[in-house]
């Protein structure tokens, strides 16, 4: 069957964003901040993708001094003077209340200057030859066309690159497994004088009775109290005391690029946050009278598509913390966390350290399409790299990054592919954004 509808162009922007997560809003704030015409597209009624809708907290990750990234987790901070973020082998742990962080963002993106359309989503891109030149959106109202000089996918999934064409890998070498998806949630009713906080498998804390807790709940996991790969309970501290934000559960195997996918893994995990709230209940000091208080509304994923871009960020350069000349994202940080794609735990045993390191600008710049750019989880890089630069103070500075890009390229009249990187850096820099080590 083949159905055609005429769509009327209804709206031209200099810089179009797709995907209002923690890469979105810096990317779409970035651009209004360099005056370009700037529209975010957003799915759902709400910005902040995992780390609003997802339930992500804490914000973890680290970049250079200066970028939005900073900026943003001083806006979340604002309400809470006496709030102290923990600093583990994960790095500093920023904790988020979830509904702060909605209002925070959106203003965040309103105050720049670019316009918000919120439930509405992509449902193909507008091309000449191999040039995005815009999108076809599905709105409340019916199908709309919106033409951009510049498309930045700040889907996550890399759905917009995709559709347009760009190749791209999913999932490790040899099988194609990705790393497994996670409902978060918050729990209450915590006494503080007794509860254990937990940053992850490594985590050398104990009970009262001196059992390593990391031990304890893999034992809890063997004997069925646990998921099946569920085999250690995260658990962080939020702003408020009694409080914990727990990573757990874990669905794997699931192909979330498809719709039989997702749904799978969401009637999962959502079954599995009353098992894992019963084995706090039952096992844990402190825990006793705790209940979910709330929980993530969309899938947590953690790893998808990749789109291929000019450079490919390597395992060596995350591993040994690579520099580059066309650096744009500057002393990225976070261990290397590969959560196992087939089982419960690491997929090397337990995250491995990484040096920190340049995400150089050909990294989103994607192969065989112009006039588009690529940011956020999607960017080009292998699956271990993906695994360090994957999470949202990273995503942030990636975002701010290309927004740059994007509207340089609208008041130039170029492409990406052709935009001279020292113009990006020279914005970066007159923002005050470290780049370069002194």
């Amino acid at each position: 069957m083949v159905y055609t509808k005429a769509v009327e162009k209804t709206a031209h922007y200099d810089v179009l964003v797709v995907g209002g997560g923690p890469a979105g809003v810096c990317a779409a704030a970035s651009a209004a901040r360099e005056k370009a015409k700037t529209l975010l597209v957003e799915r759902f009624g709400m910005l902040g993708g995992m780390m609003t809708s997802g339930h992500v907290s804490p914000i973890l990750g680290s970049v250079g001094a200066g970028t939005m990234s900073d900026e943003i987790v001083a806006l979340l901070a604002k309400a809470h003077p006496g709030s102290v973020a923990p600093v583990t082998r994960n790095g500093r742990e920023a904790q988020v209340d979830v509904e702060e962080a909605k209002t925070v963002l959106q203003n965040f993106v309103h105050e720049s200057g670019a316009e918000i359309f919120f439930q509405t989503t992509v449902i193909d891109v507008l091309k000449q030859g191999n040039k995005v030149c815009g999108v076809i959106l599905t709105t409340p109202t019916g199908l709309m066309a919106v033409e951009a000089d510049c498309v930045i996918d700040a889907t996550g999934d890399g759905y917009v690159a995709m559709i347009a064409g760009a190749k791209y890998e999913v999932g490790r070498d040899g099988d194609g497994y990705c790393q497994p998806t996670t409902l978060e949630f918050v729990i209450d009713g915590v006494d503080e004088t007794q509860a254990i906080t937990c940053f992850g498998g490594s985590d050398p804390v104990c009970l009262p009775d001196g059992t390593k807790y990391s031990e304890f709940c893999k034992q809890a996991n063997q004997r069925g109290e646990l998921p099946e790969n569920v085999t250690i309970v995260r658990l962080h501290r939020t702003h408020y005391s009694g409080e914990r934000s727990v990573n757990a559960t874990q669905s794997n195997r699931h192909d979330t690029l498809s719709l039989q996918g997702i749904s799978d893994a969401l009637l999962d995990l959502r079954n599995q946050i009353d098992q894992v709230t019963a084995f706090l209940r039952k096992n844990i000091p402190g825990y006793e009278n705790c209940r979910v208080k709330s929980s993530a509304d969309v899938l947590g994923l953690r790893e998808t598509r990749r789109v291929l871009g000019s450079y490919v960020m390597s395992d060596a350069d995350v591993e040994n913390g690579n520099h580059f000349e066309d650096v744009v994202v500057h002393n990225a940080w976070f261990l290397i966390d590969i959560h196992n794609p087939t089982g419960g735990g690491q997929a090397e045993k337990h995250s491995k350290m990484a040096k920190a390191y340049d995400i150089p600008y050909g990294c989103f710049v994607p192969n065989g399409v112009e006039n588009l750019l690529v940011t956020g989880r999607c960017i080009s890089g292998t699956h271990r790299a993906h695994a360090s630069y994957r999470v949202m103070a990273i995503c942030m500075a990636m975002g701010e990054a290309v927004g740059i890009a994007a509207a340089l390229c609208s008041k130039s009249g170029t492409t990406p592919r052709l935009l001279p990187v020292k113009e990006i850096q020279k914005v970066l820099q007159d923002r005050g954004i470290q780049l370069f080590d002194d």
